[in-house]
C-alpha cells in the first residue's frame, strides 16, 4: 500500500475529486494548508498599502491506495490539477506498512 499526498490549488479540488471518483477512488482526507515553492509568494495592494503574501493557500489531499493503483492515481491527479502555471502543486508517494479500520478492526487492503 502507498500513501499519496497531493498539494494543489484550491480551485482545482472539485476537478481532482471528480476525476478520482471516476476511477473508483472514494476516500481521501483534505487539509487546507499554506506554503510556497519557487513562486515565493507575491505582492498585493490593500487599501493603498502594499504587502507581501508569503504563504499561498493550497489544499492537501491524502489517499491510501494499493501499490498497483499508484501510477494511475498520480496521473489522474496530475491531469485534473494541471493549469500549466507556476504553483500547480506537488505529489508525494510514501510507503504504508498497514491500515486498520477503527470501527471493525479490519486490516490491510480490506480496511482501505
Amino acid at each position: 500500500m502507498k500513501k499519496i499526498e497531493a498539494i494543489i490549488k484550491p480551485f482545482k479540488l472539485d476537478d481532482v475529486k471528480e476525476a478520482l471518483n471516476a476511477k473508483g477512488i472514494k476516500g481521501m482526507t483534505l487539509s487546507e494548508v499554506k506554503g510556497y515553492g519557487r513562486q515565493k509568494g507575491h505582492k498585493e495592494i490593500y487599501r493603498g498599502a502594499e504587502y507581501v503574501v508569503d504563504f499561498i493557500p493550497k489544499v492537501k489531499l491524502e489517499l491510501i491506495v494499493e501499490a498497483e493503483q499508484v501510477e494511475e492515481v498520480i496521473e489522474c491527479i496530475r491531469q485534473a490539477a494541471l493549469t500549466g502555471k507556476i504553483g500547480d502543486g506537488k505529489i508525494f508517494v510514501l510507503p504504508v506498512e498497514d491500515v486498520i479500520r477503527v470501527r471493525t478492526g479490519e486490516k490491510g487492503k480490506s480496511a482501505i
